[in-house]
């Protein structure tokens, strides 16, 4: 099987298995001979923000020298995104290399009567047999789903356990409150474990707090006290953080969402429990915040062209809160597209009753999950006196939505589908100069 062959192969999973007990993930990594335990393994769980931690934690690790594997999902364009060590993504012959050494292990497995493993229990071997074979040192693990019952929780030993957000999402799966899904985030706490969590929802927090406290896990929550923003540009944010070893430094985060600042703080809180004698200086982790790249969140791609995944109720709330940010008289261009599943006339009507919009643009994703350009063109157009203009296929309706841009700003929101695309298309150009 060649690498083609084995990412069509990982791509039909979900059509030939359902979800599996926790046991077998744990089965499967012992027959694999447990990987994921010959490296320092920081768990990432949360609603929003998870792949942001994630990305600013690996930053500073590599900035300081640390070999550093970095496990995120989904992918945007290229599924070896989400195996990466030192900032390089897995080469297609590395992937094939781990994909082999997996199946092996899995039709053994179903040899002795056990299920195939879904695809995100597959793709979490892989990435631990491909980290283990790259000898990581550290390695910065995102939960797919949860927390208590995901896949990566088969994690026994983490130097850290961080918990980012926690808002309403998936809730067919995590819960229908805030206090019902912070459990299963919490569910990543592990005994005498530190945790580092954001404390700006007092629900989640006392959730989270009662958790680590039963567990013996020394708990450090971020509050919004202990951080101040004191300038903002299109391309960055300087803040301070009130917070021991970092008081009185001067961060920037590369990113105009003020979102990214409670992420970066997180993982420089999380940087205290992992490194308290500070052998990783001050001005190395400020560096390594600086120099964060994140596809997808909040990323300016172009000049004043922004992609951004936000695609729940608080994603969108963050996104409406960046925008109300501008100049009141800047020009505001909206390219939009949703999947099926999602509450997207509620996201509509949020962004459009919450911020100034001079134009959007819809489209649709190619797909089963598409919901159709037309569809949503007409939600807009009975929340916004903005002009709507349908353009179902997604490379032209970038360009329209370029040419309606002017001298403003392009905001291309609603889903990581339309991220992803936007990026294949945005990289093919370049290749092609």
């Amino acid at each position: 099987m060649n690498y083609t062959e084995a990412v069509a192969y990982i791509n039909e999973i979900p059509k030939f298995t359902k979800k599996n007990k926790f046991d077998h993930t744990v089965e499967m990594m012992r027959r694999l001979g447990h990987p994921e335990r010959t490296m320092k393994i920081i768990h990432v769980a949360g609603t929003n923000g998870k792949g942001s931690v994630c990305a600013f934690l690996s930053s500073i690790l590599v900035h300081a020298g640390k070999r550093t594997g970095l496990f995120t999902s989904p992918h945007l364009v290229k599924i070896n995104e989400r195996f990466q060590v030192n900032h390089e993504q897995a080469t297609d012959e590395e992937f094939l290399a781990a994909f082999q050494e997996v199946m092996e292990t899995v039709k053994g497995m179903q040899a002795d009567g056990l299920p195939h493993p879904t695809y995100f229990e597959l793709l979490y071997a892989l990435g631990m047999v491909f980290f283990a074979k790259k000898q990581v040192e550290y390695c910065v693990l995102e939960t797919g789903l949860g927390g208590r019952l995901d896949a990566t929780n088969t994690v026994e030993h983490p130097i850290a356990s961080v918990i980012t957000s926690i808002s309403l999402d998936h809730t067919e799966y995590l819960g229908n409150t805030i206090p019902e899904i912070a459990g299963e985030k919490a569910g990543i706490i592990k005994p005498g474990v530190p945790v580092i969590y954001d404390g700006r929802d007092a629900q989640a927090e006392a959730v989270i707090r009662r958790r680590a406290e039963e567990l013996d896990s020394p708990a450090t929550g971020l509050h919004e006290g202990m951080y101040e923003v004191f300038l903002k540009s299109d391309k960055s944010i300087d803040f301070s953080l009130n917070f021991g070893y970092y008081e009185n430094a001067k961060i920037t985060v590369p990113y105009l969402a003020e979102y990214q600042v409670v992420n970066s703080s997180l993982a420089l809180l999380a940087m205290e429990v992992i490194d308290p004698q500070h052998t990783i200086p001050l001005e190395t982790r400020l560096q390594a915040i600086r120099d964060t790249r994140w596809q997808g969140r909040m990323e300016t791609v172009l000049p004043g062209v922004v992609l951004d995944g936000a695609h729940n109720a608080d994603g969108v709330a963050q996104f409406v809160k960046t925008v109300q940010g501008l100049p009141k008289d800047r020009r505001v261009v909206m390219l939009f597209s949703a999947v099926v599943e999602k509450n997207f006339e509620k996201m509509i009507e949020t962004i459009c009753t919450q911020t100034n919009l001079s134009a959007v643009v819809v489209t649709e994703i190619p797909g089963s999950r598409n919901e159709p350009a037309k569809e949503l063109g007409r939600i807009f157009e009975t929340y916004t006196d903005a002009p709507v203009t349908v353009v179902p296929e997604i490379e032209e309706a970038f360009q329209e939505a370029l040419r309606q841009k002017e001298d403003g700003m392009l905001f291309c929101v609603g889903s990581l589908y339309l991220v992803g695309e936007l990026k294949r298309i945005l990289s093919e150009k370049e290749m092609h100069g």
